[in-house]
């Protein structure tokens, strides 16, 4: 069976799923009613990004020459995470259990993968030893969070997704990771069968569940991805938009003494869906992914050595758009 069809497959076994899951939320009761910290307007079923988890921890398994380190840190730590999502979609979770179990999900990678020793800048080796573990394992959980952070208007964390994960698929196909490749593959054509449903007017939300799932397996991904040799600039290039909508806003809200941690209204894409409405802003960020940010990391693949200007080069604009959005400002 060739991949394009098993994808295929992926995709219309998602887009079932997810329309199964919003009539058993729907039975439930299970309805994000609106609010002051709202972008939506209309009642919506949540937990949708259950078919995401579902399908892709499924599919994954059928990979024969996937190493069981790999497969084991996705298994394991997407359980971990799906299933705190999956109770906090149904049952408030205090914060600081969340992010504990975020910790876990994260130190359970690293036991498997392992942790960065040594960074490479300006041709030099910076020894990060213990500090690495650290390091990397507050990143992972950063990402995952930055996933549900953004995902606040219809269809922006599923498109975003299914854009990094592809970029990044084709990267590893560049790199001669093929296992890798295949792996962004399944995870964004398990997204795209839900976007269906998700997509403005979203008839379901992804939930944390699904958000936070989506952050921390493309994590992962783009981890093993960098430590098999691929320079981190090209993910941090591919995921600009988030990176940078999510660090202006976390920035001020401290600065302004704000309680950064609560839930909040005031990203840059959430006043910009107030003015130009869900679809608008979601196909903006489309199309900077694809004529800015995708071009901009394939000549960083293509020139390593300026990678970090690039990255600077891709950030600058974005942040400008933040500032003029103002991202971290609530109005009342």
């Amino acid at each position: 069976m060739s991949e394009f069809l098993i994808l295929s497959i992926i995709v219309f076994i998602s887009f079932v799923l997810t329309e199964v899951i919003r009539r058993y939320t729907l039975n439930k009761n299970l309805i994000d009613i609106p609010n002051d910290r709202s972008s939506h307007t209309i009642p919506t079923p949540r937990g949708g990004g259950l078919s995401i988890v579902v399908l892709f921890l499924f599919s994954i398994t059928f990979i024969d020459t996937l190493s069981s380190d790999i497969l084991f840190a996705l298994l394991g730590s997407g359980l971990i995470i799906a299933i705190i999502g999956f109770w906090d979609d149904h049952n408030h979770i205090p914060a600081k259990w969340r992010l504990l179990a975020h910790f876990i999900a994260s130190f359970w990678v690293l036991y498997w993968l392992g942790s960065f020793t040594e960074f490479h800048i300006f041709n030099y080796n910076i020894n990060l030893g213990f500090i690495g573990l650290v390091l990397v394992a507050f990143l992972l959980v950063w990402l995952l969070n930055l996933f549900n952070f953004m995902d606040g208007i219809d269809g922006i964390a599923a498109t975003e997704a299914i854009f990094v994960l592809c970029a990044g698929a084709f990267f590893s196909w560049l790199y001669d990771l093929e296992n890798l490749m295949l792996i962004a593959l399944m995870l964004s054509a398990s997204t795209l069968g839900f976007l269906f449903l998700n997509w403005p007017p979203a008839k379901i939300f992804m939930g944390d569940v699904g958000s936070s799932f989506l952050g921390l397996m493309i994590g992962i991904i783009a981890y093993v991805n960098i430590s098999q040799g691929m320079p981190v600039w090209i993910w941090l290039i591919l995921l600009a938009t988030f990176l940078i909508d999510s660090g202006v806003t976390l920035l001020r809200r401290i600065l302004n003494g704000e309680k950064w941690y609560e839930a909040h209204c005031s990203h840059a894409y959430q006043h910009a869906a107030r003015k130009w409405g869900h679809k608008r802003v979601t196909i903006s960020v489309i199309i900077i992914n694809l004529f800015w940010l995708l071009p901009l990391s394939v000549f960083s693949h293509l020139n390593p050595e300026v990678g970090l200007w690039v990255t600077l080069l891709a950030f600058t604009p974005l942040i400008v758009v933040a500032f003029k959005l103002k991202a971290g400002i609530t109005f009342n």
